[in-house]
Parts: structure tokens; sequence; C-alpha cells
């Protein structure tokens, strides 16, 4: 009988090899839990106090069932912040366009309305954690995507051009606003999680979204006091960002600290290749890549799941899972496909 221990998952966030490989998503979405479930799991979460600790009850549960060592589970900055939502939305009116809008925006409120809006949950999280898991996540949304979500990509190309001063001002702010929520949530929260992590997609399928200089000059100096903070508490720190990264990944590992990196797309790079190329450095988490589990037969994607692994198998700490996330499009059926192959593969029903 499968018993979870959140110390495998550590293990692997501190490259060291797991005695079994652990199981891991960045997301499942709620619908997607739900369906399986067959309970409304979206109404639970915006319900009540009572609906809400049924929500986890639920939540971690299905974690626990389907062989996992720890609950993934965030709480994002971006959606507290007021005015925001221009992150990949450009029908979005951006809320800061200009240094006036910079000036008078409520950066001072933007903690307190975060543990206003989301202490219920985090406290419910740790009422309903199964003994033997532990959560892994914490605040959601790193520097980039924060800033994108009040200023858009697009004005922030804008406010570089126009405003270099203010260019940089921008990630200085929204850094020591998401520094404060951090100082704050690991003091009350981090005895819940095991690994923490944003995600912050900083590249795309050729390059990375800004300029790499500008991602090492105006960024990365806004993630190192998060992850030192974390690691001043004892717990490794998870990078998730999709795209291809590869020109700032030195400077992400020996300069900012990260401990394992997760996020991978086979036509950017399969995960052999993440593995083989950093997992002398840091933990690997994903591997499979969305589109062929949503594509594939049981048969298909158990010959590539076997291979991704057996390529991967004694290059340091790997978590399995997908490249990115579960969300709603992708069938229940491939989903729990692609769990029991892994567990098949550890030997759980042995």
């Amino acid at each position: 009988m499968f018993e979870p221990n959140y110390h495998h998952i550590v293990d692997a966030a501190l490259n060291r090899e797991p005695s079994r490989i652990p199981l891991y998503e960045h997301i499942v979405s709620y619908k997607k839990v739900g369906e399986i479930l067959n309970r409304d799991m979206e109404s639970l979460y915006m319900g009540d106090e009572r609906d809400i600790n049924e929500f986890f009850r639920l939540y971690c549960g299905f974690f626990k069932e389907h062989g996992y060592d720890a609950v993934p589970f965030e709480e994002c900055i971006g959606k507290e912040m007021p005015g925001s939502g221009a992150l990949g939305d450009s029908r979005v009116e951006p809320v800061i366009k200009d240094r006036a809008d910079f000036e008078k925006y409520p950066w001072d409120e933007i903690p307190d309305i975060y543990f206003r809006d989301n202490a219920k949950y985090f406290e419910a999280l740790q009422k309903n954690m199964p003994e033997g898991m532990k959560a892994i996540g914490g605040v959601g949304n790193g520097i980039f995507e924060c800033v994108q979500d009040v200023v858009s990509f697009e004005g922030l190309c804008y406010v570089k051009a126009d405003d270099e001063e203010l260019y940089a001002e921008l990630f200085e702010k929204i850094g020591s606003v998401n520094y404060r929520i951090w100082q704050r949530f690991m003091k009350e929260y981090q005895d819940i999680f095991c690994v923490l992590r944003f995600g912050d997609d900083l590249g795309y399928k050729s390059m990375t979204l800004l300029a790499t200089d500008d991602v090492k000059h105006y960024i990365m100096p806004q993630y190192k006091p998060i992850v030192d903070l974390v690691h001043q508490y004892g717990k490794p720190f998870l990078l998730h960002s999709c795209g291809k990264i590869f020109d700032i990944m030195d400077d992400l590992i020996d300069y900012v600290g990260i401990d394992a990196k997760h996020s991978n797309e086979d036509q950017i790079a399969a995960f052999p290749y993440w593995v083989q190329r950093y997992g002398d450095k840091i933990g690997n988490f994903g591997g499979f890549d969305v589109d062929v589990i949503c594509k594939s037969d049981r048969q298909v994607l158990k010959e590539y799941i076997v291979d991704v692994i057996r390529q991967c198998e004694g290059h340091g700490g790997i978590a399995f899972g997908t490249g990115n996330s579960i969300p709603d499009y992708v069938p229940a059926e491939a989903y729990q496909n692609m769990i029991e192959i892994v567990r098949e593969y550890r030997g759980d029903w042995k």
C-alpha cells in the first residue's frame, strides 16, 4: 500500500536521487480534479469556511490517492494587485502606463490584501494535510509576471523605450512588495511546505521574452532575496519557468541560487536534455510533454514515459510529471494513464 513521504520530493529538489521516484505537477486544475472525483471543486473553493475545508480534504486526498508525496498549492500575487489582469490578456487595459500611474498605485496595500484574501486557504490546507505529506508551492507569480499583470508585456516594452528609469523602478517596486509578502508567508506558513516555488515564465520557444541582460539586471536581483529567505528557513526553492532560457540558466543557478527547475517542452528541448545538462547542479522536475500526454494512446504513452525515465535515471534529483501542468483541456484519462504508468514503473503495486 502506498504511503506518502514528502522527503522524496525534498531529496529531488536538493538534487539527491530519491529512493522512490516522486510524482510532481505544477498545477492540476480544480475543474480537472473535480471531474475525476465527481465533485464541484471550484464551487467548494469559492464557498464558505465549511466548503473550503471540504475542498482541501478532497484536494489533498486526491494527491495522496494518486501516489504523490506532496500537494501542489499556491495563491498568486497577481490576482490581488488592484487593476491587474493584463498578464496574457490583451483585452485588459493596463493600470500602469506611465510614471503618474506608478506613483499613485497602492503598492503598500498589496501585502495586506494578499493575506486578507488567502489566509483561509493556507489554514485549511494545513488542517487537511495527510500524514506523511506536505505542500509544494507557496506564493504564486514571480516578478516578471506581476509586472506584466499591471503593465502588460506590450506596455512594458513601451515603458522601456520611453522611460528606462521607470522600467527599472517597476521591477524594484514589485520585487520589494513580493519580498514583504514572502517574509510574512514564511513566518506564518512555511511549516506546511516542504519545497517553495513561484512560477515566472521568462521565455518562449526560441529565447527569453526580454533581452537576457534585462532578465539578469532587473529580474534576477529581485529573485535572489526571496530565494535567500527560503534558504534561511532550511527549505529548497523551485523555479517554474517556461521557454528556452538556456542563456540565463547558469545565472539562475549560480547567482540566484535556485535548487530545482520545472517546465519543459519537447519542441524546445526534451526533458533528458535538461537533465543531462543541469543534473549535476540542480534538481529537475517535469518530463513528459503535455501534447504527447493528450494525443497518445496508453501503449504509445507508456513507451514514451519509460524511455524518458530511463534516460534520466542516475542524473541526480528528478521528479516526474508533465512538463507544464494539467489544465482543463487535458483529458482525465490521459492524465491518469500518465500517473499509472509512472507508478507501475516504480513498483507501487508489486
